[in-house]
């Protein structure tokens, strides 16, 4: 900002009410998904997958949120967030947002998609209501699949309360002692290693808890069974950060996940409501809330669904696409990938570009050939069968240098990257775990090779996970190079990585927590400079989440300055679009569809000589502050038109994408067919 700058026209709002509420608007993200399944013009069966999506999307957010809201509404509920709210209050917003969610969901399954489901052949019925020779093969698959696995538990002086673990399904019983005449409580654990919805032939389904319930007779032969009902219980995976010291980082993981799967359980669900005794028992055991019970006609967890989403109908889903393999990769099919980096940048997009034949190749390659000296590779989420990582293994096998950084902390898939953290020490590979305070969430991996000219790197930075089954449904970018500055960039942040050193100073990535916040700040800055100066000011920031307070404050400066701002937002967004004086040259759209928007790109127009970055960094305060995150310069023009065209897609499409208004996110419903998703597959393979 210049000192012979303009004072900024003052706010028209509060100032609390210049954020959102960040757990709100998540919750309106979720809500754009849902709609998605609502939505007619999607396929039918896509359409019951994005209910599925929905519903588990809710429950981890029970999961990570209200176990939150609730530990830090105990500690001190008149705690204010950044948007004026208490804790207290924004728990009981969010409870009640969340019950609406559960009974529209529930009535969706049940008067919308059903009944479609039903139209095209595919239908679901109880155990009791099938034909008899139905009947006789389910029970014979319930006699040699199920019934082995099951455990009857009861609850009684010799018999202490189950243990019911956080997502769970269990059916609860009432059964009665036939010589005390009292009523005890049972539990059986729902197997989730079977199918949930069992095939009963003719295009009918039923569910397993249901197959269950008609059984319970060999379960508990010669008892009476007075109540039975399906029930599920979500815990909190909200812990706070140990305070002790350890030796062993993966060890002191392992004890997290333990402690986890006892943790506070956030909320209990029932399919009816229960008996006295049964109610005063699970709120003494299980230590929850009469505002965590939930009645629910059912069926409980409706993320299952994708059982039925996968059905093999393909008039019912969206038409099947393989993933273009861009032409620089295939001319150098049986050559070396590295000459074709080394000659240019490439810039991949997937999941319309093969994550498999070009970035998982690019490590795969560098594990056999034999100029490669070393591979230096993040790990934050990835599969269990990981191609990459098991190429690395193979590296290391060949007796080249290889270093992973595997985030152990990296929620819900910490069990997965414990197991992997194991493999690879086990091959001989150097692994180092990311700080439980600094979180490792950069997508960058380095190959160092010995060439005739001398030793040569190449990078890849990417802005999603090296997960290849992801990569099939998320878009990201990924820049693979050979730029001499940013692979000596990369070499500084991996040696602060593994080594014990202060935050390396990049010359052209930018690095949280050293310096990415304050250089995304400056651009914002000098188009702040530019508008104030008559020249034409552009920003165009695509994220996952715009979330940090001080960044959407730069963002309404900017705004208020005369900088045309457009951001493209998945998920949270604090910042309320189109406020008179505040934000009116703000415009935020969000897109929801076939894939889920996982890209960063930010843009700044720099007075005509623009500036492209892309990476794993969104716009909240962990990423800026609390984890290793890299973005990366595009500095190649073909690529940046590439970005320019990706980008204009994503802000002229009239059929995926919401708008934010204030406060409130629409869409236009008579918007066309054919949304950015089908646009990007259609010039990915060529037939646009």
């Amino acid at each position: 900002m210049t000192d012979s700058a303009p004072p900024l026209e003052e706010p028209t709002v509060p100032e609390g009410s210049l954020f959102l509420n960040r757990e709100l608007s998540w919750l309106d993200f979720n809500d754009r998904v849902f709609a998605e399944s609502e939505d007619a013009r999607n396929p039918l069966l896509e359409r019951v997958r994005f209910l599925s999506i929905t519903a588990s999307n809710l429950d981890e957010f029970y999961s990570k949120r209200i176990g939150w809201l609730k530990r830090v509404a105990h500690s001190d509920p008149l705690t204010r967030t950044v948007d004026d709210l208490t804790v207290l209050d924004q728990l009981r917003l969010v409870l009640d947002r969340t019950q609406a969610a559960r009974t529209r969901m529930e009535r969706h399954w049940r008067d919308r998609l059903c009944p479609d489901l039903a139209a095209h052949g595919v239908h679901f019925s109880s155990y009791e209501a099938l034909d008899p020779a139905a009947q006789a093969r389910l029970h014979e698959y319930f006699l040699s699949d199920v019934f082995p696995v099951l455990t009857p538990l009861v609850v009684d002086p010799a018999h202490p309360f189950p243990f019911i673990s956080g997502g769970s399904l269990s059916l609860a019983l009432s059964i009665r002692d036939r010589r005390s005449g009292r009523d005890l409580f049972a539990r059986i654990k729902v197997p989730p290693n079977r199918p949930r919805l069992i095939d009963a032939g003719e295009g009918r389904f039923v569910w397993l808890e249901d197959l269950i319930a008609s059984h319970l007779d060999l379960l508990f032969p010669g008892v009476e069974v007075t109540d039975s009902q399906a029930i599920r219980v979500l815990r909190s995976v909200d812990l706070d950060t140990p305070d002790e010291e350890s030796d062993d980082l993966l060890e002191l993981m392992e004890s997290e996940l333990r402690r986890r799967r006892f943790a506070s359980a956030v909320s209990f669900e029932g399919t009816h409501a229960l008996s006295p005794a049964t109610h005063a028992l699970l709120i003494e055991e299980l230590e929850i809330h009469e505002s965590d019970i939930v009645t629910l006609e059912g069926p409980l967890g409706l993320a299952d669904l994708t059982q039925i989403a996968n059905l093999p109908l393909p008039d019912l889903a969206f038409p099947p696409f393989v993933p273009a393999v861009p032409s620089i990769f295939r001319e150098a099919e049986g050559a070396s990938l590295f000459d074709a980096i080394r000659g240019q940048d490439i810039l991949v997009h997937h999941p319309y570009e093969s994550f498999d034949a070009t970035v998982a190749r690019f490590v795969q390659q560098a594990a056999v050939d034999p100029g490669v000296l070393a591979i230096k590779h993040t790990m934050y989420r990835t599969s269990p069968d990981s191609p990459i990582l098991q190429s690395l293994i193979d590296a290391s096998g060949r007796g080249k240098q290889v270093a992973v950084l595997v985030e152990l902390s990296a929620r819900l898939d910490e069990a997965n990257n414990i197991e992997w953290a194991r493999r690879l020490e086990e091959a001989g590979v150097h692994v180092a775990y990311g700080n439980p305070h600094l979180k490792i969430h950069s997508k960058i991996s380095l190959v160092v090779r010995e060439e005739a000219s001398g030793v040569t790197l190449y990078g890849h930075i990417g802005t999603g996970n090296y997960n290849s089954r992801t990569a099939r449904v998320y878009t990201d970018f990924g820049l693979l190079t050979a730029d001499p500055r940013i692979c000596s960039d990369l070499v500084m942040v991996f040696n602060f990585l593994t080594g014990l050193s202060e935050h390396p100073d990049t010359r052209m990535l930018l690095l949280a927590p050293a310096n990415l916040r304050s250089e995304l700040e400056r651009r914002v800055r000098r188009e702040i400079d530019h508008a104030r100066a008559g020249r034409a000011a552009r920003i165009v920031f695509k994220m996952n989440a715009l979330e940090d307070a001080a960044f959407t404050t730069l963002l309404y400066e900017a705004s208020q300055a005369g900088v045309d701002v457009e951001l493209i937002v998945r998920g949270i967004c604090r910042l309320r679009a189109g406020l008179p004086g505040l934000s009116d040259r703000v415009r935020v759209t969000s897109i929801i569809g076939r894939f889920l928007e996982h890209a960063r790109v930010y843009y700044f127009h720099n007075d005509g000589a623009p500036e492209y970055f892309v990476g794993s960094a969104d716009l909240m305060k962990r990423n800026l502050d609390e984890r290793i995150e890299v973005l990366t310069p595009i500095n190649d023009p073909a690529l940046r038109h590439q970005l320019d065209g990706f980008l204009a897609l994503q802000l002229t499409d009239d059929r995926q994408s919401w708008t934010l208004h204030d406060a409130r996110w629409t869409r236009d419903e008579a918007s066309a067919e054919e949304g950015v998703h089908a646009r990007l597959l259609a010039l990915a393979s060529g037939s646009a």
